[in-house]
């Protein structure tokens, strides 16, 4: 896989798991911070990656 797929995945999920947080924020505060700290991981990830 190319360096510019891994990014974008990884910039895909993060979104994924944004809209996760957006949807369980007022049912779950917990889980919300949860899939939060996940989505940051994830677009963490995706600007090293694309940084390296």
């Amino acid at each position: 896989m190319s360096n510019g797929v891994v990014g974008v995945l990884l910039l895909a999920l993060g979104g994924f798991l944004v809209g996760g947080v957006y949807s369980t924020w007022k049912t779950a505060k917990f889980m919300a911070v949860v899939l939060g700290i996940a989505a940051a991981l994830a677009i963490g990830g995706a600007i090293f990656w694309f940084s390296s």
